[in-house]
């Protein structure tokens, strides 16, 4: 079998949540199935550190894929072509896009394709995204899921959120969920924060957020209820804020300038993987509290370094955190804060919910992640 993949976001120390499942996933299955061959498609000049084995074959197709006006162009003219040269069995895309212009010419394989599509943020929040963007997966999305052979999901959540949305059978969707790197331990609570580049003095004790700065992750929210917590609780605790900015972060600042507790706030920003693992692992509880989430990696790395969770009672979260996390309502400002009042004030919570995440996490890594993955690549090549 020849398979096609959807590598562009495969972009070296710049790998991000989709980026994180589609490496972890296509290292191992390339490496496990050495009898197949797999032809990597980017979208600019490539690290050498994804081409995971020999049977892999990369190919940069060009232009750069990083506006919507681009994204039609390498999707419908740029990959089309290399498709009909190249007569792949399947093509996956690990990002969802998939190139509705192409046809398999007569007398080759017949393509099927596999998107991932991890969630519909955009069809329930649709002003929350950049306006070229919006129209793009409004308009484009539906057809996706219509040209689909199959479809990969990484929740139930989101399986029966494509169902409803799209009318998409649900026995041709296979949850493939996400992983977190079991490098993520506990064993790193007592390394010393003073070489991270945060500003915490060795013994801080902080609640933690990890995740890109976008509306739907509600840092506004968060904000306004750990300003409210420390008038509550006088403590000494800091929040720690993992991430960078994507867009519409206006809110956050409004927020953030109207503090009593700014100075008790740090955005670190980006940070790399030990440095996350390590800040993770001393983390007194991670708040992981959007509204809208298709999975949720930080709450399995929070798992692995058995640091307690609040996170969201809506959307995929309660499927992923299970009894692991407290649950709250991510819309009620003083719902947060007092799901950070409980885990602060009671040390004996805090440990259920440790021992409890050990039991959960065994439902994920990136071993699954990656033969669920293949699971639906072999069904959707058999498929009549």
């Amino acid at each position: 079998m020849l398979i096609a993949v959807n590598t562009r976001l495969l972009l070296k120390d710049r790998l991000e949540g989709i980026g994180w499942f589609a490496y972890e996933s296509l290292k191992r299955i390339t490496q496990n199935h050495p009898e197949h061959q797999f032809l990597f498609l980017f979208d600019r000049p490539f690290s050498e550190e994804f081409i995971f084995s020999n049977n892999v074959t990369p190919l940069v197709v060009g232009p750069q894929a990083r506006h919507p006006l681009l994204w039609y162009w390498w999707f419908e003219q740029a990959l089309p072509k290399v498709l009909h040269s190249q007569d792949p069995d399947v093509f996956l895309s690990p990002d969802g896009f998939l190139p509705l212009s192409y046809n398999a010419p007569a007398g080759a394989r017949k393509c099927k394709f596999v998107p991932v599509i991890h969630d519909l943020y955009f069809e329930h929040y649709p002003n929350e995204i950049p306006f070229l963007a919006r129209k793009y997966f409004l308009k484009y999305f539906p057809k996706y899921a219509k040209k689909a052979s199959r479809i990969a999901t990484v929740s139930e959540y989101s399986k029966q959120d494509i169902v409803s949305t799209y009318k998409y059978a649900a026995e041709k969707i296979d949850v493939v969920y996400n992983g977190a790197s079991e490098s993520f331990s506990p064993a790193l609570k007592g390394e010393n924060l003073l070489k991270l580049p945060l500003g915490l003095e060795q013994g801080t004790s902080y609640f933690l957020f990890v995740g890109a700065l976008s509306p739907r992750k509600n840092i506004a929210r968060l904000l306004q209820a750990f300003d409210e917590f420390k008038k509550s609780s006088s403590s000494d605790i800091t929040l720690v804020i993992v991430g960078e900015k994507l867009f519409m972060t206006s809110d956050i600042e409004n927020v953030f300038d109207k503090m009593q507790h700014k100075s008790d706030v740090v955005f670190a920003g980006r940070l790399g993987i030990p440095d996350l693992q390590q800040v993770m692992a001393a983390a007194l509880a991670l708040v992981f509290v959007p509204y809208y989430e298709g999975f949720g990696i930080p709450l399995v790395e929070a798992m692995y370094s058995d640091v307690p969770i609040i996170t969201s009672n809506v959307t995929s979260m309660p499927e992923i955190a299970g009894y692991a996390a407290l649950l709250i309502d991510p819309f009620s400002v003083d719902a947060i804060k007092e799901g950070m009042l409980k885990i602060y004030k009671d040390e004996n919570l805090r440990k259920q919910l440790v021992e409890k995440g050990r039991q959960q996490r065994e439902k994920f890594s990136w071993d699954k992640t990656a033969a669920k993955l293949w699971d639906c690549i072999e069904k959707t090549h058999t498929s009549k």
